[in-house]
């Protein structure tokens, strides 16, 4: 009786981080698509927060820590900053005859610099990241 009891709540839990990914995938999915339509549209869809609202949401029906929410929401907003940039470095490459997969790693790597130096910088202010 508990080993079924236990498969069943081992499954729920496959379950639902099934649901979660298909969802999430499907999010992608739809900004790709509407892209691939209207690049302006797809950006601003794309610019919204709906992977953080997720991840919000996820972790507020697993946890119900709104301590631990509440970290996390501002963290991203730490995290956000410093990904601007790449926004405006990669359409400059491409625009300037770097190879697609050169430009997207080349901002991925200044990203990467940059989500460093954000830490650093926070850390100087009192804000632990």
């Amino acid at each position: 009786m508990l080993y079924a009891s236990r498969r069943h709540a081992e499954g729920a839990v496959m379950f639902y981080l099934i649901f979660k990914a298909v969802l999430s995938g499907v999010i992608v999915m739809a900004v790709s698509e509407i892209a691939r339509r209207s690049p302006t549209f797809g950006a601003l869809v794309a610019s919204l927060p709906l992977v953080s609202l997720l991840a919000i949401i996820w972790l507020w029906r697993d946890t119900g820590d709104t301590v631990r929410i509440a970290n996390h929401a501002e963290a991203t907003f730490w995290y956000v900053i410093p990904s601007l940039p790449m926004f405006l470095v990669f359409p400059y490459m491409l625009r300037h005859g770097t190879a697609f997969w050169w430009a997207i790693v080349a901002a991925c790597v200044l990203t990467v610099g940059l989500y460093f130096l954000t830490i650093l910088v926070a850390a100087r202010f009192g804000v632990r990241l």
